[in-house]
């Protein structure tokens, strides 16, 4: 039988929360998603255009999926949301503030922006 050697964790471990340090960012998590959802609502009923989004993306879109925010665009479903991103070289889990430039504006070109 050999012996199992263990080596030592070199993964930094995060810091432990108070209650009211995870309180806040809960807090802070539930209005992000809470914001996201009104907007994402606002792109469905046409309100808003999923251009402006990606222009001048608010604080709380930045972490977004653009998948995500493409798919509540009227007349995208998975497919077609699918097939854009990939034309436009983008990662489906690519996040709004991760754009580069040229996919910013190979994705604002082909949405019509």
């Amino acid at each position: 039988m050999t012996a199992v050697k263990q080596i030592p964790s070199t993964v930094p471990q995060t810091p432990e929360r108070s209650q009211q340090q995870r309180l806040e960012a809960l807090r802070r998590a539930n209005d992000i998603r809470s914001q996201r959802a009104r907007l994402k609502e606002r792109l469905r009923k046409g309100e808003i255009a999923i251009c402006d989004v990606l222009v001048d993306p608010p604080l709380y879109v930045h972490t977004a999926k653009v998948l995500d925010l493409v798919l509540a665009v009227p007349k995208y479903g998975r497919v077609k949301a699918n097939r854009l991103l990939e034309r436009c070289r983008v990662s489906p889990s690519k996040t709004v503030n991760g754009l580069t430039p040229r996919q910013r504006k190979e994705l604002l070109d082909m949405l019509g922006g």
